[in-house]
């Protein structure tokens, strides 16, 4: 792992290293668990723009009325 130093506001790191351990979670953990879903995010955003571009050919059907979509 790589040291990494940061200015962060005094509050916030109060607040989060409360948070993190409420968790039973170290400040790093968490940081790391940021990077991991930041870092995957823009897989994720890919994925997704591919996924509507393999269901382009879908052709949506009439639209309801707004008595048929509050129906019971």
């Amino acid at each position: 792992m790589k040291n990494i130093t940061f200015r962060a506001n005094e509050q916030l790191l109060e607040k989060a290293r409360l948070r993190a351990a409420s968790e039973r979670k170290s400040l790093t953990d968490v940081f790391n668990e940021f990077l991991k879903n930041y870092s995957n995010s823009v897989k994720d955003i890919s994925d997704y723009e591919n996924l509507l571009q393999k269901l382009a050919y879908v052709k949506v059907g009439r639209k309801f009325t707004r008595e048929e979509m509050n129906e019971r």
